[in-house]
């Protein structure tokens, strides 16, 4: 037994087994709200990302939060409570092919994902940072970058 086992503790950024099943449960809540055309959540926007499991193949939906970037294209922030990269995260650059987002009330569309790098991605985080502060909050407290990536119909 290790010794997180023994106190009781878990390693920093790992979820607990109350705490996953909790966070399905959110997830799933907020999935119903966007699919009945309420896609808000603490003044921000939010859309249901279908990838596709990168160990198992089984579909996957998360509620995330969204950004406009030009017409039709959308950044979503891979922050996943700042100490790792979240599964959705992992899902999507693992299957990009398979990969499609639902706005509130509409038919899911397929979807494009890139990661933005340099000055792109500094452009990016500027505006999410203006339009979220939290964002640039979280960042700050984070010793890894969160990945920004552009969401573009196909």
């Amino acid at each position: 037994m290790t010794r997180n086992q023994q106190t009781g503790k878990r390693k920093p950024g790992t979820p607990g087994p109350l705490s996953r099943w909790m966070q399905q449960k959110m997830n799933a809540r907020m999935n119903r709200k966007v699919r009945r055309g309420r896609g808000t959540f603490m003044g921000m926007d939010v859309l249901i990302l279908n990838t596709v499991g990168r160990r198992s193949g089984q579909p996957r939906e998360t509620p995330v939060a969204w950004f406009p970037d030009g017409d039709e294209a959308r950044l979503i922030v891979a922050s996943g409570g700042g100490s790792r990269h979240p599964d959705w995260y992992v899902n999507l650059m693992a299957h990009p092919d398979r990969a499609s987002i639902e706005l509130p009330g509409r038919e899911p569309v397929p979807v494009t994902p890139k990661r933005l790098e340099g000055a792109d991605r500094a452009q990016a985080w500027q505006r999410i940072a203006a339009a979220q502060p939290r964002y640039a909050k979280y960042q700050s407290k984070s010793e890894r970058e969160y990945p920004v990536i552009r969401l573009t119909p196909r």
